[in-house]
């Protein structure tokens, strides 16, 4: 389930004024199919790849017994898909240091401690971190399991110091393997990632302005939806943005061509009407009543979903100044309602979406002169450019916009949502225990692979006990399934190594394609997958591997949620005060900056935008944090009406710094 998926039941946006409550243990939600991620082949075909090679070279050297050990280094190319290509280079690195620190801790611990029990906990504390770190990162799917499987599985592998070494260089060789493979892609389409995301937020803004469209005037429930949505989508897209480097002028015209994009879809957010109007009057007339190209007129169904620069001109972009013998469509055409132009105007951001995606050249956007003069007042100030004694900056020139100040970034946010009192750390405490409670009852009913139990019980906790009770059932019926297809593909491994490593290959790519659908249905591919991995080290009878992984699924999801249950995260409805005070400071800044009057320059405009960035992320992670305590059992009563109206108030700010920043009046 993504970071900003819709939850199921009522929520503040469908009740204003109610109290936000844990809901009921959801069944249906739970096994409930989605729409594939529309990526989720990126990782998938990179996995194939980074596996394949360290595993056909150890077949032709008669070493598969080391199979677990490249697989650590190898199965570190999943992550990072989503970043520019610059920061997935750092990203991946962390992850491939991570994985060999952890697989070096589990076979040091397996060579030297002799104790099931002990390594029970030792398995268990490096779950606790993977899951707390991996959540402060905020590095995405899949998140803490690949980490924690495989060092698990490691703490239980026969060891003796002198193999150490060895087997961590396997899994650094095929880190660094994994590490080139996902870094190929850039060679092709240097800027795919961020056309992605960009791509994303322009569907959510279409997706907004069909259901405002269909609404006429009311306010169905789906329109705040559609509009929190679309927020996220916009937020996320901007601080992906702002991790693509600027080093040349080719990068700033593509870059810049890019964020036209974006703040032509931020625009949806403004209360539609005026804004699309604006917009409107911004394109040349012929544009605006032409019949369009087929490609840009065709519907596109928004995605279900977490630095700009002043750089040369794109190549593909016409001049941001509209014209101002235009008249407005309604005095133009009769037939031109607000509702049309909103159509209209889905149509376009939907038809640059798929543009964006197929890899053409970027489309050309006409910007209203305020949203120019927003771009054009994002230049950072360099360095050094502020003269001793002087109370003025000194001269600016062209550069990266910098997201807005007054909040950590990098390694001191990581540590800011580690510091005490995190709401991260009753996660941490909840895996800590289910995993060792769960290690030592597989222990106590004779099974032989405890840490299956470990893995279990790591895997399902989520961010409240309504998500992990969901986890816990979509594991146990992958798993069970897992094992019927395990059993059914039998006959074919007895056909040998190549067999073998062609079917677990076939999981992995299975698994990635399943699991952005339900993550039931990627564990059924996963479940074979480790069974596989199993039998390279150390063959076992097919029905004491079977019997085993199914006793320990059912006792890991049953203990580690009995502990989710007990552990309670009290710290849930604290973050929604934290997240309201950000809401109401946010809220207060860009007030004052629509009561000053219209912006007159590039230094107004900056401000507006910086404001408009800080209040589109207070209000996503309010939102996430509602959800993330909604969900939570034994928890104080939420202020429902608080948080709507916070929300309401939000988001007409946040539609106002949008049409001040869309406004053709800002053009002198």
């Amino acid at each position: 389930m993504g970071k900003h998926a819709k939850l199921a039941g009522k929520s503040a946006y469908e009740v204003p004024g109610s109290m936000v409550r844990a809901r009921p243990l959801p069944v249906r939600s739970a096994v409930r199919l989605r729409r594939p991620v529309d990526i989720w082949h990126k990782p998938a075909l990179s996995a194939v790849a980074a596996l394949a090679i360290p595993d056909l070279t150890l077949w032709a050297l008669g070493r598969l017994d080391l199979i677990l050990y490249t697989s650590a280094g190898a199965m570190c190319a999943l992550y990072a898909h989503g970043l520019p290509y610059a920061a997935r280079a750092r990203t991946l690195a962390w992850v491939v240091l991570g994985m060999v620190a952890s697989l070096g801790i589990a076979l040091t611990a397996a060579s030297l401690i002799t104790s099931t029990a002990l390594l029970v906990v030792c398995a268990s504390l490096v779950a606790a971190v993977h899951k707390v770190v991996c959540e402060a990162t905020r590095i995405g799917p899949p998140g803490n399991i690949i980490l924690t499987f495989i060092a698990a599985s490691a703490f239980f592998v026969p060891q003796h110091p002198g193999q150490v070494p060895l087997h961590i260089a396997l899994a650094l060789g095929a880190g660094v393997l994994a590490w080139l493979v996902c870094m190929a892609p850039a060679l092709i389409r240097p800027q795919g990632p961020e056309r992605i995301v960009v791509a994303r937020a322009l569907e959510a803004a279409a997706g907004l302005l069909r259901t405002e469209a269909e609404a006429d005037g009311g306010q169905p429930a789906e329109v705040p939806h559609a509009r929190h949505a679309t927020a996220a989508a916009v937020n996320a897209a901007w601080h992906t943005l702002f991790l693509v480097p600027v080093r040349t002028p080719a990068r700033a015209a593509a870059r810049a061509g890019l964020e036209r994009l974006l703040v032509r879809a931020e625009s949806a957010l403004g209360d539609t009407g005026p804004a699309i109007e604006a917009s409107a009057e911004a394109e040349p007339r012929d544009a605006r009543f032409a019949k369009a190209e087929p490609r840009d007129t065709r519907s596109a169904e928004p995605e279900p979903r977490h630095t700009r620069t002043t750089g040369p001109e794109p190549r593909h972009t016409r001049s941001a100044e509209p014209e101002p013998h235009h008249t407005r469509p309604a005095e133009a055409d009769p037939h031109y309602t607000r509702p049309a132009a909103s159509k209209a105007e889905a149509d376009r951001l939907g038809g640059w979406a798929r543009e964006l995606r197929s890899g053409r050249p970027l489309p050309e956007v006409v910007l209203s002169a305020a949203q120019a003069e927003e771009l054009a007042g994002v230049a950072a100030e360099e360095p050094g450019s502020r003269r001793p004694g002087s109370p003025r900056p000194g001269p600016r020139r062209q550069g990266p916009r910098r997201p807005a100040p007054g909040h950590p970034r990098g390694v001191r946010a990581v540590l800011a949502r580690l510091a005490p009192g995190s709401p991260l750390l009753p996660i941490g405490a909840r895996v800590a225990a289910g995993c060792v409670l769960a290690g030592w009852a597989s222990m106590a009913v004779g099974v032989g692979h405890p840490y299956w139990a470990v893995v279990t019980a790591a895997s399902i906790y989520q961010a409240n006990t309504t998500l992990s009770w969901q986890r816990a059932l979509q594991r146990t019926l992958g798993n069970l399934l897992g094992l019927l297809l395990y059993t059914a593909l039998l006959p074919l491994m007895h056909l040998g190594p190549l067999a073998m490593i062609a079917l677990a290959l076939a999981c992995q790519l299975g698994a990635e394609a399943g699991i952005t659908r339900n993550y039931w249905l990627g564990s059924v591919c996963v479940t074979p997958m480790a069974l596989l991995l199993t039998e390279f080290g150390s063959p076992v009878p097919a029905t004491t591997l079977i019997a085993d992984r199914w006793i320990d699924t059912v006792v890991g999801a049953a203990v580690g949620l009995a502990c989710c249950v007990l552990v309670t995260n009290r710290r849930a409805a604290d973050r929604i005060e934290v997240a309201l005070g950000r809401v109401a400071a946010a809220e207060a800044v860009a007030f004052g900056l629509l009561a000053t009057g219209p912006a007159t320059g590039a230094d107004e405009a900056r401000d507006i935008g910086w404001a408009r960035d800080r209040l589109a992320g207070c209000l996503v992670e309010l939102r996430e944090a509602v959800e993330v305590a909604a969900g939570e059992w034994w928890q104080r009563p939420l202020p429902g009406e608080r948080i709507a109206h916070a929300e309401q108030r939000g988001h007409r700010a946040l539609a106002g710094l949008v049409r001040r920043l869309s406004a053709p009046a800002l053009a002198a």
